[in-house]
Order: C-alpha cells, then sequence, then structure tokens
C-alpha cells in the first residue's frame, strides 16, 4: 500500500473513533438516566456510578438579593484560587463589577496535606483583604469547592475524593468547611463567617440574572464537567421531605457505565486513564472536561506523529510532555480560522508544521471537541428529561446557565451542544444562558438567598406564632365555653344562647312510618319524603328554586310558594290527600317556644321577606296550608340544621348525643338534663340545646386569640363584632384570613417579590376550598403553584411553600378552637351524668370538615387532649337537613304515641 494511502487510513481510523452516533448518544442518556433515577431513590449501592448529590439550596435568586459577600473559590480554573468581594443591589440590571484576585496554589500544596491547602486559602483572604479594606465588621462568605462532596446542610460538606489534579491527603471524609474555618481562625485577622458551601455548577446555575423563566440547570465544563438541577424533594430519598424543591448535584463526572461508554470509548481515552492521577475513575470527564481534552488531542498527535503521518515523523520533548497542550490552545486550534493558530501553537512546542499539518491537527483537535459536546449533551438530555419527568410536563421550557472555560473559550461548543440536544429531548424548549462571572456571582447569590430566606422565615414564623395555640390556650377556650355554656343555660347574660330546641330523644330504633321533610336553607329548598321501617331510612327527594323576588317578597308569598311546592311533590309522589307528619328544617336564626314553635330572629343568606322577623314561622307555615284548601300537612316540629345532623346520626349510633356543624358557618348542638335549662319547666329527663356558638366570644373573652387580621375580616364583614368564633373556625372566613395574611407578607416583601396584584386585594377572592386543596397530601407542589398562578400571582417554590405554611397554620387553629368546644360539651355531659368516663358520639356535619384533608383529625386530637375521659367518636352525618327533620319529627310521634298508650 503506498504511504500516503496508509497514512489517509491511519487518519481517518484516528477521527473516526471520536464520532459518536445518535443511537450511541440515546444510549448514553438512557443509562445515565437510569443511574440518575437509582441514586435519588438511594438505591445505586456503595460506588454509584452518578451521586445525586443534594445541595441544600432550595430556592434559585428572585432578584431582590442584595448586600455586599465575599466569595472563595478553589480549584474552579485549575491550579489557582480566586478570592472576590461582590456587591448584589437587589435590582435586576444593575450590576456593580466585583473586585477580585487570582492566586496561583503552588504544586506542593495541591498534592501536600489539607492543613497545608486550607492554611494557604486563610492567608489568600487576609491578603485580599488588605488589599481591598471592607472594614472590621463580619463578613458573609461563600465557599466554592468544587470537587465530589456529601452535604447535609448548607454549610457542612464532606469531601468524597479530590479531583482535576488536586490530591491533599487528610481531607476526604472531613468537613470541608469546618477545614476552612479553623483555618481562618487561626489566621485570625478577620471575623468571617462561612454561610454557604457551594459546588461550582449550583455557583453557575445561581449566576443567571434572573427572568421570567427562572434558571432551573447548571452546566459546567470547565477543567472538569459537571450539573446540578432543581429536583422535586419528594424524589430525593435521602431528604425525607415532601415538600419543596433541593438543586441536586449530579456529580456525572464519574458516569462509568461500560455498556454505555464503552462503544464511544478510543484507545487514546485508555491510555489518557491509565496515566491520570485516577486511574478508573472520572472516566466520563475525561472524555469532556477542559483538563483532559488537551492531553486527548496530545496523545493523538503523537501517535500520528510516530506513524510518520505529522511532522514528517519528527516529535519534540514538548509534544512528549505530558499536559503540554492546555484547552484554551485545542479551543483555539478547533475554530473555524484554527489552521492559522495552529501554525503558532504548534511551532510553540518546538515543531516544524507543515501547512498539511496545521489542517491535520485543526481536525484533530474539532474531532475531539465535538465529541466532547456531543456526550456533554447526552448527559444534560438525561437531566432534562428527569427533570420533565418529575414535573410531570408534556412540554418543559427550561433556561440552562452555563459556565466553564470550555464554554467561554470554545466558540463552537455551544452550538454543537445545542444541536445535538434538539433530536434527544423534541418535548423541551431549552434556552442556554451564560452565568455571570463564572460562579462567584453565583455563590455570593446562594449566601444572599441563605440570608434573605432566614429573614422571611423568621418573619414567616412571627406572623403565624399568635396562629399557633398551646395546650394552656386551648384550655382556657374550654374552660371560658363551660361558663358561658352555664351562663346561657341559667338565663344570664352569655355569648352562648343556649336555645331549647324541645328534642327531648334521641331516635331508639322503633321508628316506623313515612314522613315529610321540608329543608329551607338557602335560594335551593328541598322537599323529602323519608320512609323509616325495618331496613332502614329510604329518602326520595326533589329540589325546588326560591326565586329572588319571592326571597325578597312579601311573606305570605314565600310561604305560599312552598306549600304549593310541597303539593307538587306530594302529587308525583302519589302522596295527594294524605296527611303525613312533616319537620321543617328552618336554617335562620330562630327561638324555639315549643317543638313546633320557631320565632324567626332575623333573615340571612339573602332572603329578606315582609312580615317575618318576629314571627312563628311555623305559624306562617300553616297558615299558607289553610289558604291551598284541599290541602293537609301534620308539621310536627321545627329543626335547626344542627338538630337534624346529630339525629341523623343517633338512628345510626343511639350513642350519639351531640351535633356538630363546620361549613360555611358553624355550630353545635347536644343533649342536656333538662334540670339545668332553666328557661323550661321541668326536672326529669334530656332536651337537645341548640348553642349557636357562632356568637361565643361575641362578649370580648377570645380577644386573647384575636390577630390583626381576625379584626380585619371582622371589620369587613357584614357583622362586624358578631360571630366571632364563628369567624376563626369556619369556611366563609377562613380564605379570608389566609388572604389577609398573604397581603401582609407580601407588603414585607416575603411573598410574590413583593409584588401587589388587584387579585389578591379582592375581597372573598382566596376561597376556603384553596385551603383544602393546597393542604392535600396528594397535591403535587406544582398543582399548589397551579391554583396561585390562576390568582394571578408570581409564584415561586419558595412562595408556593410559604403559602401552604399560611394555610395550615390558619385551619390548624380553627381546628383546635373546635376541638376545644367539642371538648367542652363532651366534658359537661360527663359530668351531668357523674361519670368517670363518658363513651359517646358525634354527629358532624359541613364542607370544612368533610372535604379539608385534615381537620378532622385535628378536631379529635384536640378533643383527646382536652377531654381525655371522654371516648369520642366522630360520624359524618347523611343528609342531616332532611332525614335529620324526618327523624325529630318520628321520635315526636313515637314519644307521643308512647305517651297515649
Amino acid at each position: 500500500m503506498p504511504e500516503s494511502l496508509a497514512h489517509s487510513k491511519l487518519v481517518q481510523e484516528c477521527l473516526q473513533q471520536f464520532q459518536v452516533t445518535n443511537a450511541q448518544l440515546q444510549q448514553i442518556q438512557a443509562s445515565l438516566l437510569g443511574c440518575m433515577e437509582q441514586a435519588l431513590r438511594n438505591q445505586a449501592g456503595p460506588d454509584p456510578s452518578v451521586r445525586m448529590l443534594p445541595t441544600y439550596v432550595g430556592s434559585t435568586p428572585h432578584g431582590t438579593e442584595k448586600g455586599d459577600f465575599l466569595v472563595l473559590e478553589l480549584g474552579a480554573t485549575g491550579a489557582s484560587l480566586r478570592v472576590l468581594w461582590v456587591t448584589l443591589t437587589g435590582m435586576n440590571g444593575h450590576r456593580v463589577e466585583p473586585r477580585s484576585q487570582e492566586f496561583v496554589i503552588p504544586k506542593e500544596v495541591m498534592l501536600g496535606t489539607g492543613q497545608e491547602l486550607f492554611d494557604f486559602a486563610a492567608r489568600c483572604l487576609s491578603e485580599f483583604l488588605d488589599a481591598n479594606p471592607v472594614g472590621k465588621h463580619k463578613l458573609q462568605l461563600g465557599f466554592n469547592f468544587p470537587f465530589p462532596c456529601r452535604q447535609t446542610s448548607l454549610d457542612k460538606s464532606t469531601l468524597i475524593s479530590g479531583t482535576k489534579g488536586f490530591q491533599c491527603s487528610g481531607v476526604e471524609g472531613e468537613d470541608v468547611v469546618q477545614l476552612l474555618r479553623d483555618a481562618i481562625q487561626k489566621q485570625g485577622t478577620y471575623d468571617i463567617e462561612v454561610i454557604a458551601v457551594v459546588n461550582d455548577s449550583v455557583g453557575t446555575m445561581m449566576g443567571c440574572e434572573p427572568r421570567d423563566q427562572p434558571c432551573e440547570v447548571g452546566l459546567v465544563v470547565g477543567t472538569g464537567t459537571n450539573a446540578c438541577y432543581m429536583e422535586e424533594a419528594r424524589h430525593v430519598a435521602v431528604l425525607d421531605e415532601d415538600r419543596g424543591r433541593m438543586c441536586v448535584n449530579v456529580e456525572w463526572g464519574s458516569f462509568n457505565d461500560n455498556k454505555a461508554l464503552g462503544p464511544v470509548l478510543t484507545t487514546f481515552d485508555h491510555t489518557l486513564d491509565k496515566e491520570s492521577l485516577n486511574p478508573g475513575a472520572q472516566r466520563f470527564e475525561k472524555m469532556i472536561g477542559g483538563l483532559y481534552l488537551g492531553e486527548l488531542v496530545r496523545l493523538v498527535l503523537v501517535h500520528l506523529t510516530q506513524h510518520g503521518v505529522l511532522f514528517g515523523g519528527c516529535t519534540s520533548p514538548a509534544l512528549q510532555s505530558r499536559d503540554s497542550i492546555p484547552a484554551e490552545h485545542v479551543a483555539a486550534m478547533a475554530a473555524s480560522s484554527g489552521v492559522a493558530r495552529a501554525f503558532s501553537i504548534l511551532k510553540g512546542l518546538g515543531l516544524s508544521p507543515a501547512a498539511s499539518d496545521a489542517e491535520l491537527v485543526h481536525c484533530v483537535c474539532a474531532a475531539v471537541s465535538r465529541r466532547a459536546a456531543q456526550l456533554c449533551a447526552a448527559a444534560l438530555a438525561a437531566v432534562l428529561s428527569r427533570l420533565q419527568c418529575s414535573r410531570q410536563q408534556q412540554t418543559l421550557k427550561v433556561t440552562v446557565a452555563t459556565g466553564g472555560q470550555v464554554f467561554e473559550q470554545h466558540s463552537r461548543f455551544r452550538s454543537i451542544l445545542q444541536d445535538t440536544i434538539v433530536p434527544l429531548v423534541p418535548r423541551c424548549e431549552v434556552s442556554f444562558v451564560s452565568s455571570v462571572d463564572g460562579g462567584g456571582q453565583g455563590v455570593a447569590v446562594v449566601t444572599a438567598v441563605a440570608a434573605r430566606l432566614a429573614a422571611h422565615r423568621h418573619l414567616l414564623k412571627e406572623t403565624l406564632m399568635p396562629f399557633r395555640l398551646e395546650h394552656k390556650q386551648l384550655v382556657q377556650v374550654q374552660t371560658q365555653m363551660r361558663e358561658a355554656m352555664a351562663r346561657g343555660l341559667r338565663g344570664e347574660a352569655s355569648s352562648l344562647r343556649m336555645l331549647p330546641t324541645y328534642v327531648r330523644a334521641t331516635p331508639d330504633g322503633n321508628e316506623r312510618g313515612d314522613f315529610l321533610a321540608l329543608d329551607l336553607g338557602g335560594t335551593n329548598f328541598r322537599v323529602l319524603l323519608v320512609h323509616v321501617g325495618d331496613g332502614g331510612v329510604r329518602i326520595t327527594n326533589q329540589i325546588y328554586q326560591v326565586p329572588e323576588h319571592v326571597a325578597q317578597g312579601s311573606g305570605q308569598q314565600l310561604f305560599d310558594h312552598i306549600v304549593d311546592c310541597i303539593v307538587d311533590f306530594q302529587r308525583k309522589q302519589g302522596l295527594s290527600g294524605r296527611s303525613l307528619p312533616l319537620g321543617f328544617t328552618f336554617s335562620f336564626p330562630c327561638k324555639q317556644l315549643g317543638l313546633d314553635q320557631g320565632i324567626l330572629l332575623n333573615w340571612t343568606k339573602g332572603f329578606n321577606a315582609s312580615d317575618c322577623e318576629g314571627e312563628d314561622v311555623v305559624y306562617l307555615l300553616r297558615e299558607a296550608i289553610r289558604r291551598r284548601q284541599g290541602v293537609e300537612l301534620n308539621v310536627v316540629a321545627i329543626v335547626n340544621d344542627t338538630v337534624g345532623t346529630m339525629m341523623s346520626c343517633g338512628y345510626e349510633d343511639p350513642r350519639c348525643e351531640m351535633g356538630l356543624i363546620v361549613g360555611t358557618g358553624t355550630n353545635a348542638c347536644y343533649m342536656e338534663e333538662l334540670q339545668n335549662v332553666a328557661s323550661v319547666a321541668g326536672d326529669s329527663g334530656c332536651m337537645c340545646i341548640n348553642m349557636e356558638w357562632g356568637a361565643f366570644g361575641d362578649d370580648g373573652s377570645l380577644n386573647s386569640l384575636s390577630t390583626c387580621f381576625d379584626q380585619s375580616v371582622d371589620k369587613d364583614s357584614i357583622n362586624p363584632s358578631k360571630q366571632r368564633f364563628e369567624k376563626m373556625i369556619s369556611g366563609m372566613y377562613l380564605g379570608e384570613i389566609v388572604r389577609h395574611i398573604l397581603l401582609y407578607l407580601t407588603s414585607r416583601g416575603v411573598l410574590f417579590r413583593g409584588k401587589q396584584t388587584q387579585r389578591l386585594q379582592t375581597k372573598d377572592i382566596f376561597k376556603t376550598k384553596f385551603l383544602s386543596d393546597i393542604e392535600s397530601d396528594s397535591l403535587a407542589l406544582r398543582q399548589v403553584r397551579a391554583i396561585l398562578e390562576d390568582l394571578g400571582l408570581p409564584v415561586t417554590s419558595d412562595d408556593t411553600l410559604m403559602v401552604l405554611e399560611v394555610c395550615q397554620a390558619v385551619s390548624q387553629r380553627a381546628a383546635q378552637l373546635c376541638g376545644a368546644g367539642v371538648a367542652a360539651v363532651v366534658e359537661k355531659i360527663r359530668e351531668n351524668r357523674n361519670l368517670e368516663k363518658l363513651t359517646i358520639s358525634v354527629g358532624v356535619d359541613g364542607t370544612l370538615y368533610k372535604l379539608h384533608p385534615h381537620f378532622s383529625s385535628l378536631v379529635a386530637a384536640t378533643v383527646q387532649q382536652l377531654a381525655p375521659l371522654c371516648k369520642v367518636t366522630f360520624l359524618e352525618s347523611e343528609d342531616g337537613s332532611g332525614k335529620g327533620a324526618a327523624l325529630v319529627t318520628a321520635v315526636a310521634c313515637r314519644l307521643a304515641e308512647n305517651t297515649r298508650v
């Protein structure tokens, strides 16, 4: 074979080794992704291919960070150390150029002891501060330490292994922050507090100027290579967290899956690894990192020279020396104008290149660099795939911050990376931005974010402190309610009205027959046929409308309309001509004078029918029946919805002697000893008391628990200074309390970047339903975020977590206050009966109690804490207002029948 042909074949074979197919890139992407997910689950074994290390950076910057910060970068650009003084202004686009000084780390320090290395770093800090006077106050420092570490907090990081030419003894397995602190203290010149230790990829991500879309991926290709990204905290097994996000340091330089990497490893990669300081380690990094690109190129050139292809077969001592070609020379020779640069660089190595030699060296540099960019793209594609999966987004829009000398020096590296990544993650829209000042700015930002979050969390804690009730406060509420109950029963002035309902018994299971029930509590009302038999309760019902003009017309018009609807229902059910007992659930404030007598105190819920307030509503209903000739209805009882709830559950469980409603409003009732009810004659038996406990505290007894937010809600309500207990518990008001807290925190810059929105200033815009949704254990953070974004709020992950905490505090207080009330009632029943222990059931209804994920359990826990001698079971009512009204009627009929017998 002619020599020129042999040379050409050898060149082709060399360059082909650096070509990577799409299939190979996809295999690397899939293999790396699998390793990442295994490591996230903490199932990677003792020697993981990638480490997925939590960095304890849980937030990205939002542009308001400000202050002066000291930054120490160790080894980010090879054998050097850099100290920076970074000023953050808190204003986007207004940047103060940092002051910085670079120090060369002597070889003997890089390979010496850890103490020598950190003493050197402390001396450099002092030298920098001596030259740049900043005063004698305490300085906050961020430490950029770009080596594989296992962090356990933002300021505690244990070195796993040295890389990038560093092999200091006595450092692996040690906390590098503590080593630096010890060295600074020994130096003793300046008061420096190390706030955070940061990997260079994290610094790169955090160093991006804040924009509409936060930067959540950092990619570094410098002397080494690595990436980080914001992972959902619940997916990081070692954290044991279920909310928020955590920046994860991938440490992909150690990726070493032979099945994926084997096909793309060249003979030159094997030689480089064998001759390195750490054979067998950091295999992926050695194919990409700037520390190794020049050495790969050198090995190819030596090989081609030895075979007479380059430089006429004549080598030079420089070409034979390890690390004689730096990464920046590879970048220069790989550029489109690289042939001309190759001449001067090669001559500098003591070589005599011909034009063809320079051309071939340009091709070698381009091939090595291209492969590095393609492999980097495959790894980044794995990270983006993971991000897309964890966010559960079909199309992912993401910003990637890039940093490192290879990006800075190599003009085509970024474009090759971008072109390669598109087919690997087709459903990702990726924007690449260069990090400001490498990682230095980012390290300062991490430090500033940590300081900002600490201040914000302190303010949040202070704000929510009044909502976190102590045991003694709950005991006081329980005691005050007991006292108010006693006063109300005696007929004395009290915020609890303790109204007799004239319901004297709960169901005993012997109730039988057909009953009508009428449920009026809003613009929709129901007529029900309730059959009570051996097989239980069977209900047929129909919903009717109360038109606005009827609800706000005359009382005669309203009750005539109600009777018309009852007659229509009877006709459809084949009941015309039958006179069935009827129970009337009337969910408006009433004073009962008997089981079938109820004086309307005042209309609510949009009703304002004339000539009704102060009148007996049962009489008004009977008068309407009389006006409708040919209709016979036996109105037996008027029933409060809370009583209906108790009776509905009492049919299933005879121990149910208390009713509780926690929905739009709140109320309670219970079976009291008749001898304690001053307003009703008789000393034997029991009577159900309607507590109307929503008004508890209207006498000022709850003022010590009332926050400024409660006062704002009360002031803006339609009934200021009324229903104070209800306004701290019920669904009509909890969303408003949360809204006022969010407005306050926004005004203090804690939430939504301090930006007030018109939507949040709109009354009742934050529904109590949102509390139930936001606090749901099954709801991912992104779904919570969507709820807030629908309100037009500029939300970050931190905002989402803080809003969650606000909702939890408000709903927890509501549940605990409700529990204190229940505890007061069951303890009174126990003492009434002189029992050592009481077993009782509570029938409950209301959307807040039923739909909120934690409300019911918090109520139960509070009752158990405050009434330990009472075994309380909570039963959720089914149709308390309809079924309950029929059962009140059925019990009344049973008692009447027994009396006749």
